[in-house]
């Protein structure tokens, strides 16, 4: 069969897909750019995507904090198209037609990560009568999408990415947005930028931040990129900037230097809900309120686990016993107790503080940030990396290890990553579990891609990983590694056929989302 009737067969599949989807439901007429953006009150605060802790419990205490638009968590799109349970267990209701939160969940929009355009249309038409737009993660830089080749690791496949982000735009009954990291080089940044908006999106994130930058390495975002793609496409879509979101003052300095429509955050959001709203809360109030709503909405205990620790973090540095009682805790009830607990200890400190005299206000630390009170929510700074290259050169001392072993309470407790920058996770038992340096090991058998750390596969035709071995293969067109074969190119199209299209889809298994492995971009 030729790859033109096959790209017929599936356009016909799509068509039929949206026009049941259309028949089933009712949607207004389809609004683009600026008019859909409009539509949705032109939101200036967004919560960002972010995998297991975007749920709806969450985005409800942030709306109550002024959050004028909410993403969902990523959203594995094949697992959702094919699985049921999948479906149940992340999308509140969608069974039962609730969709999410129902009216009190708007504007919402929902992500998904994806590689094949044809599962991406079948995941996103079930949930479009139950949201304002579907979003194409773009900028997920975790290993776990390196191996299902998806988020950031898509940024080299740029007719892959077009054909994703344009399937939907024109099947899809409500728009189509997109979430990007940025290049290196600015040029490739706003070109990147470009193409994206080409194909259809209606409304473009840019994450200011390269895809290595994650975790220790997460570093600054650049604001001068977004505010270059701000310029080169401001005028076709409206442009959101993502990064280096601390305090709620940083919000208007972000859209002032980036000239950008609204500011998205994530973890400033995850340490502090209420960055939309100016001052800092007690940490305590913001626990209670968003237990309240679990209460409410039934959410998974790892969920609120790993957001009562976020919330509380400078708190458990101190309170170490209940650092420890919170990694155990097994139900809602608990976390109830625990919340009662470090509540009065919090109270008694803050009574302690101004007894003494002690004032916090215009305190600065050597960098220029303010110094809080533990008992307030506040920003998570994450500690640099320790220098690597005085380990490869033998003069690696203790305090490396020290530094290394010795990570914040909310990560050595409860293991959850930080938002969309992973974070190593210990085990659930909730105890600290010491990290000891891992030795260097020297692979012989690298993957020769030249860009790749993995080792190759032994029986890969040319010597590379995965991954590496069907990025080779799509760029070549030259389907010849069965143990890395690509089904549906090897099966309908013939090998020196030279007119195969790029952007046919390929049969790449997409590694299930898992909790704690990766977040969102």
């Amino acid at each position: 069969m030729s790859s033109n009737k096959v790209m017929e067969e599936v356009e016909q599949r799509n068509l039929a897909l949206a026009a049941k989807c259309r028949q089933d439901h009712s949607f207004p007429p389809k609004l683009t750019s600026f008019d859909f953006y409009k539509s949705i009150g032109s939101p200036k605060y967004v919560v960002a995507p972010m995998v297991d802790q975007s749920e709806l419990a969450w985005r409800i205490l942030s709306r109550r904090y002024n959050a004028d638009l909410c993403y969902t968590p990523m959203f594995n799109a094949k697992l959702f198209a094919k699985e049921e349970k999948y479906r149940d267990e992340h999308w509140t209701g969608l069974k039962d037609g609730l969709g999410g939160g129902g009216p009190n969940d708007r504007p919402l929009i929902v992500q998904f990560c994806a590689n094949d355009p044809e599962y991406l249309l079948q995941a996103a038409l079930m949930v479009a009568p139950y949201c304002d737009a579907v979003d194409i993660n773009l900028g997920c830089p975790q290993h776990i999408a390196r191996r299902g080749h998806y988020g950031s690791f898509l940024m080299e496949d740029w007719p892959l990415i077009s054909s994703l982000i344009s399937t939907l735009h024109k099947h899809l009954p409500i728009p189509v947005t997109a979430k990007i990291r940025v290049f290196p080089e600015a040029e490739k940044t706003v070109a990147y930028a470009k193409m994206v908006v080409d194909a259809g999106a209606q409304i473009l994130v840019v994450h200011g931040r390269l895809r290595e930058m994650k975790g220790h390495l997460t570093g600054v975002a650049d604001w001068e990129k977004i505010r270059l793609v701000r310029e080169a496409v401001g005028h076709r879509v409206p442009v959101i900037a993502n990064g280096n979101i601390l305090y709620h003052e940083d919000l208007a300095r972000c859209m002032e230097k980036t000239g950008c429509d609204g500011v998205m955050s994530a973890e400033g959001n995850l340490y502090n809900p209420a960055i939309f709203s100016s001052g800092h809360p007690e940490s305590w109030k913001l626990a209670e309120e968003y237990l309240s709503i679990c209460d409410e909405y039934d959410t998974k205990l790892a969920y609120t686990r790993g957001h009562l620790f976020k919330i509380f973090r400078p708190s458990l540095v101190i309170h170490t016993d209940l650092r420890t009682e919170l990694g155990m805790a097994t139900t809602r009830e608990e976390l109830w107790v625990i919340t009662r607990k470090l509540k009065d200890r919090l109270i008694q400190d803050a009574e302690a503080s101004q007894a003494l005299g002690e004032s916090f206000e215009g305190r600065v630390d050597d960098q220029g940030f303010p110094i809080l009170p533990h008992w307030l929510a506040q920003p998570y700074f994450r500690q640099p990396m320790p220098d690597q290259s005085k380990k490869e050169e033998g003069e690696a001392d203790t305090a490396n290890t020290t530094a290394g072993a010795k990570r914040t309470a909310d990560e050595a407790a409860q293991g959850e990553e930080g938002a969309e920058n992973g974070v190593a996770a210990t085990p659930s038992s909730g105890k600290v579990k010491k990290i000891k340096p891992k030795k260097t090991k020297v692979q012989a058998n690298l993957c020769q891609s030249g860009q790749c750390l993995n080792t190759f596969s032994a029986k890969c035709v040319h010597q590379r990983c995965k991954g590496c071995c069907r990025i080779h293969q799509r760029e070549t067109s030259v389907f010849d590694c069965e143990p890395h074969a690509i089904r549906s190119m090897m099966q309908e199209t013939p090998k020196n056929d030279d007119n195969v299209p790029e952007t046919a889809a390929a049969d790449i298994a997409i590694a299930p989302t898992a909790a704690g492995e990766e977040k969102s971009a």
